[in-house]
């Protein structure tokens, strides 16, 4: 089990990294037990509005790709691969939130939901994603911003 008075060091260290850098890099994200993200990855409040462009666009979260979600029914082709969101705010801490938007593998092993803030570790990656994160720390705020509005 992990000290929880380390967690709360690392929580601060997270957070000063924040503001002295502007953003957390994906190497130095801390993560808790049970995989969540305590500390802000970039200290600036996410965007809902463009939570929700990110979560929508195919070439970027493609969230829709495996989760439905009532507020977007009007986007074709929702999945059903993972669990419908609509009252995911309330399921889910804003940490726990971030933890999975993150790297999803840390909370739920063996997932298939793709790690959205890692920049290292895939296999058979293409040369020119290589050490880039599928999202940015601020699309990741966004999107968790946007996805605690959800509600049943």
């Amino acid at each position: 089990m992990i000290n929880k008075k380390l967690l709360a060091i690392c929580a601060s260290v997270a957070s000063f990294a924040t503001v002295a850098t502007g953003q957390v890099a994906p190497g130095d994200v801390v993560f808790g037990e049970y995989g969540a993200v305590e500390a802000s990855l970039t200290g600036v409040a996410g965007d809902p509005a463009n939570g929700a462009a990110v979560f929508k666009n195919r070439k970027k979260g493609n969230c829709l790709a495996c989760h439905q979600n009532s507020d977007m029914l009007d986007q074709l082709f929702h999945g059903e691969v993972g669990p419908s969101l609509d009252g995911a705010g309330d399921r889910w801490s804003e940490a726990e939130l971030r933890g999975i938007l993150v790297n999803a593998k840390n909370t739920f092993d063996g997932t298939m939901m793709p790690a959205f803030y890692v920049d290292s570790g895939y296999t058979r990656i293409l040369p020119k994603f290589e050490g880039q994160t599928n999202l940015t720390a601020q699309e990741v705020e966004d999107v968790l911003a946007y996805v605690q509005t959800l509600s049943e």
